[in-house]
This record gives C-alpha cells, structure tokens and sequence, in this order.
C-alpha cells in the first residue's frame, strides 16, 4: 500500500457500510470528503443509491453537497512486553497487518512498552475471546475508576457506530452529529450497569482487573483483533480526525431514513 492520502480529494465507496470501515481504515490522518453508494446488506452509512450516481457525483462535483463529519475514535493499546515476555524485549520490525498497512506503532526498549496506535469509526470491542469465564475489566474515566466490568465485554463507540454492535448490545442510537462516546457492556453480570453516554474529548482508559481470572482481547471495527493481558491497557479518546460524510438531502434526513430501512422502524416522511 503506498500512501498517497495527500493526493486524494474525493473518495467514493461502493458497497455496504464495511466498505467505508475499510477505506476510513486506510486514512490514519485526516480524511477526504466520502461518498458512499449503497450496494452492499447493510446501509446505515451509505445514502446514496448506485441507480442515480452520475446525477450525484456531477451535484457533489460541483459543490452541492451537505456534510456529516464522523467523529472517530483515537484508540491507543500500550503493552508490557516485560512482564508479557519475563525477558528484556528484543528490538523487533514492524510486521504488516492483513490489510497491507504498517501499524502505526513503537517500542520503546527501555521500559519494554509496545504502543499501537489507530483511528477506529465505529466501536472498539474488548471480549472474553474463547474463554469460557466472565472477562473482568477496569474502566477509567480521565484516570479514575469509574467503575469495573464484569460480563462479556465491553463496547466503546462512536455515535456512528452507535447503530452497530453496540444497537444489538441495547444501547441508544445516537445521531452522528452529538459529540459523544458510548460505553456500553455486553451481557454483563451485574444489571444495575447500563449503557452510559460521556462527552467527546474524555480520555477513558481499559485495564484487566487484577483478580482477573483471564485476559481478555480487542477488535478495531472488527479488525486487528489482538489480546490484552495484565500490565496492558486500552487508552481511548475523540480523534481530531472525523471522517467527511457526504449527505445524500441533509444532516438529520439522512440518518432518520437509514433508521427506517434497516431498523423497520415505523417513521413516516412527508
């Protein structure tokens, strides 16, 4: 993959709402305006429909066109090869993911900490992975412990990805416009912990508990799935880069549509 991001103006994703996962992935900075045509199952993120693209894209080329800024998340998982090794690291080369994309990630030898850095839209999920126990986790909110999860997991989203894993887990959906960060358990032992809403820019942060009986792992929008042990954690904020959607009629009609069509919500429009 050759970086060529300064170089494109526009992106247009065919498919379903995997397809603009995928291209927001391979931007880790600042992202160029998306228009996204639906061809895939799913369509919470892509308005536009295929039939009427030459209309669309000659309206958007010619600059009428509304946007969605997508705020994404900026996740960054630090991990103590010390205590993960019992050894001194050794100085290791960045290995490729399966995409094709170099992590964005270092090691420092001195402390023997691993840090790995990304840019997620939608969710970042944290499971018990094949593990038949509970996972245990701490959740701290701007260095103070909120509280500790004990239960499936966890799911940290965007309001994007509010209509994602985090919709099937019982949380609220959220307009993609409200700055905010959904954290919302999966099946969790305790029912007094629903899903909570913080506001956009708090630094929350995700360790093992330490009477965790097994570690647990993290997906990335359902990629670079990975597992954390103890002395790792999970730092997670609003990134300075959201993602440029273009609206399809406007900022409010599109998302209530996309409702409609794939929630079988009954919402009437004049």
């Amino acid at each position: 993959y050759d970086d060529i991001s300064d170089c494109i103006d526009l992106i247009i994703c065919l498919g379903g709402d995997g397809t603009l996962l995928y291209a927001s992935s391979l931007f880790q900075g600042s992202v160029p305006p998306v228009m996204a045509f639906h061809l895939g199952s799913l369509g919470f993120l892509t308005p536009f429909k295929f039939e009427l693209y030459r209309t669309e894209v000659a309206k958007v080329l010619e600059g009428n066109a509304a946007i969605t800024l997508r705020s994404r998340l900026k996740v960054k998982v630090v991990k103590d090869m010390l205590q993960r090794a019992g050894q001194q690291p050794e100085n290791r080369e960045p290995q490729l993911e399966h995409n094709g994309l170099l992590p964005h990630g270092h090691t420092n030898s001195e402390d023997g900490k691993v840090t790995l850095q990304l840019q997620v839209l939608n969710e970042v999920v944290v499971d018990r992975g094949p593990s038949s126990y509970l996972s245990n986790v701490d959740l701290y909110l701007d260095g103070r412990l909120i509280t500790s999860v004990q239960g499936d997991g966890v799911i940290v989203s965007t309001p994007t990805g509010s209509t994602a894993y985090a919709a099937a887990a019982g949380a609220s959906m959220i307009h993609p416009n409200v700055p905010a960060i959904m954290v919302t358990p999966i099946c969790p032992h305790s029912l007094s912990f629903r899903p909570i809403v913080v506001p956009a820019g708090v630094e929350l942060m995700i360790t093992l508990s330490p009477d965790a009986r097994n570690n647990v792992w993290v997906s990335f929008d359902g990629r670079r799935r990975q597992e954390i042990q103890h002395g790792d954690c999970i730092k997670i904020t609003t990134s300075c880069y959201p993602v440029p959607s273009i609206c399809c009629h406007d900022l409010v009609y599109d998302w209530f549509e996309s409702l409609a069509q794939n929630t079988a919500e009954g919402i009437r429009f004049a």
